[in-house]
């Protein structure tokens, strides 16, 4: 997800994303845990994604 696209999403909705978003990041590290996942960079893509939606809701709170 790019960061123009995480913009136009209101705060509410961007909050339950990243509540999803953590869930199946941690469900992919579970399982890579116990046999590997074929293609890692998935994992790497997930954590990013998180960050990016943690820094605009961050940034939304600090403009109010």
């Amino acid at each position: 997800m790019k960061n123009a696209e995480i913009r136009e999403i209101p705060t509410k909705e961007l909050q339950e994303r990243l509540e999803t978003e953590v869930a199946a990041y941690e469900q992919t590290r579970l399982t890579h845990a116990i046999s590997p996942v074929a293609d890692s960079s998935k994992i790497k893509a997930a954590r990013r994604n998180i960050a990016r939606i943690k820094t605009e809701l961050r940034q939304r709170e600090l403009n109010k």
